[in-house]
């Protein structure tokens, strides 16, 4: 699915610091591929964890 020629990115990979902070890291078009970049990133990392979410669109 496209939107303007561009490939939708539905899902992110977000970061959680130790403080509570939370990042938006990536968007990726499928949830398997954020999940692998979510746990590539993870090995990397002792204190920040890395999660999947989808983006919440809203149709307009």
């Amino acid at each position: 699915m496209s939107e303007g020629g561009t490939a939708l990115l539905s899902w992110q990979v977000i970061r959680d610091d130790d403080n509570g902070n939370r990042y938006c890291v990536a968007w990726c078009a499928t949830r398997d591929e954020a999940q692998r970049l979510a746990e590539a990133l993870d090995g990397h990392a002792q204190g920040p964890v890395y999660s999947v979410e989808r983006l919440e669109r809203n149709p307009t």
